[in-house]
């Protein structure tokens, strides 16, 4: 049977106060963010930890984005970056590439089918994540810990300690909540 979840990310400015999550149902979520990053940063981070926490349950993977940018990062442009040594086709080095080539060895082997959807048009499972994303930027902002929700049972949790958010937008490190 296929898991079908939607993952998203929110930044509060750009970057700003940011946040990611991914939503199945509300036993099987989870969502995290950082002090300051980019909405883009946030929508990678949730599809990568979505892949990781559902890597040991050998099911297909439907994932559901509003973001185009992430859509086609890694179902059309990725190939052509790896090629160029992570660099796009006019030659400057792509943006997000600790998380990009996360997601790559992350997706290897797996079932995976991403859908786009629009956001904020009342797809329910995008608006949990979209909701979960927001207030994880929302309790950043006001200096609060966020809820980051169950996760799913016996997953990993959620690893950023490889991933340099904040180059060249922020100083901050990365943070789990």
């Amino acid at each position: 049977m296929t898991i079908t979840a939607a993952a998203d990310g929110s930044a509060l400015g750009n970057p700003g106060p940011a946040g990611w999550a991914w939503y199945i149902d509300d036993e099987r979520w989870r969502a995290g963010g950082w002090p300051r990053a980019t909405n883009n940063q946030g929508e990678l981070m949730a599809v990568l930890d979505l892949l990781r926490a559902t890597a040991g349950l050998d099911e297909p993977l439907a994932i559901l984005c509003d973001s185009q940018y992430v859509i086609n990062s890694v179902t059309q442009w990725m190939p052509g970056w790896k090629r160029r040594g992570w660099r796009k086709a006019d030659g400057k080095p792509v943006l997000n590439r600790e998380l990009l080539e996360q997601l790559d060895e992350a997706l290897q082997g797996r079932d995976v089918r991403f859908e786009w959807v629009k956001g904020h048009a009342g797809h329910p499972l995008n608006e949990a994540a979209d909701d979960r994303a927001r207030a994880v930027a929302v309790a950043f902002q006001a200096g609060r810990k966020p809820d980051t929700g169950p996760g799913i049972a016996g997953a990993p949790e959620p690893d950023t300690s490889g991933i340099a958010i904040g180059s060249p937008v922020a100083a901050a490190p990365p943070t789990l909540f």
